[in-house]
């Protein structure tokens, strides 16, 4: 049996589409390897971009957080020199014998151990002490909560 010339020309044709299919899959498998590289590139660049973008807030977050924590130390301060010049006044200014002489004396002197204790404990040590108290107390510092609550309800209820 003879060769046939268009039974060879088919198979020739074949296998040139089969190696082309190979190569068109090999290509597609090259271009899907490309774009998973890519994607995981752009992944990570994303994930480390967000990640300097939190690092970047939380930074500028502790930064106004000490920044207001400084203000009120600062305020605090302020707040204790005032106190012990008002009581430095109320030395100089009030009575010094009989009875008013002894309440402005004793005004004094508590206005001055009170500049004391903020100028050495601060706003922070004064809330420690504070919470410290509240949970030595806790009933009576419930009730004067209510009371204060109750007083300025009342003081700021609109009459009709």
């Amino acid at each position: 049996m003879a060769n046939n010339p268009t039974s060879d020309k088919a198979k020739d044709l074949a296998s040139s589409a089969g190696r082309a299919a190979t190569d068109v899959k090999n290509k597609a498998q090259d271009l899907g390897t490309a774009a998973y590289g890519q994607a995981k590139d752009m992944a990570s660049n994303l994930t480390d971009k967000a990640r300097d973008a939190a690092s970047a807030a939380g930074q500028k977050a502790s930064d106004a957080a000490s920044y207001v924590g400084q203000r009120a130390e600062d305020a605090t301060s302020a707040a204790a020199g005032g106190l012990r010049s008002l009581a430095g006044q109320v030395r100089q200014n009030a009575p010094r014998e009989g009875m008013f002489g002894s309440a402005a004396g004793s005004v004094a002197s508590a206005l001055d151990h009170t500049g004391q204790y903020l100028e050495d404990q601060g706003l922070s040590g004064a809330a420690e002490d504070f919470t410290g108290l509240i949970r030595r107390n806790p009933i009576p510092a419930l009730l004067v909560g209510v009371a204060v609550g109750f007083l300025l309800a009342k003081a700021t209820s609109s009459r009709s």
